[in-house]
């Protein structure tokens, strides 16, 4: 089996801030991404990355707010998209 695409939506909010969300299946378990989940969610404005939450190889589960780096204790993938959710909420005020 090839990776799956299970989720891929952006959506655009006035003052110019995007949210986008992509969700892969991997076929194996690796050591960065034992859930099998390859993902990138992301909210940017003008360009600019306010905050995303993402697992590329090399780093594991991990998130952004601007250029600050921080690993993030993923525990499922509902918490980890309630988690990315109150953040879009509190860093810009748009709720989804």
């Amino acid at each position: 089996m090839k990776a799956r695409l299970l989720q891929k939506s952006k959506e655009e909010f006035a003052g110019d801030i995007i949210v986008e969300t992509v969700v892969w299946e991997l076929a194996e378990a690796t050591a960065d991404r034992p859930h099998r989940l390859k993902y990138r969610l992301y909210c940017g404005e003008n360009g600019k990355c306010i905050v995303r939450y993402d697992n590329e190889q090399g780093k594991g589960d991990h998130r952004h707010y601007g250029t600050r780096e921080e690993f993030y204790d993923y525990t499922s993938f509902s918490k980890l998209a309630e988690d990315f959710l109150a953040d879009v909420e509190r860093l810009t005020g748009v709720r989804l």
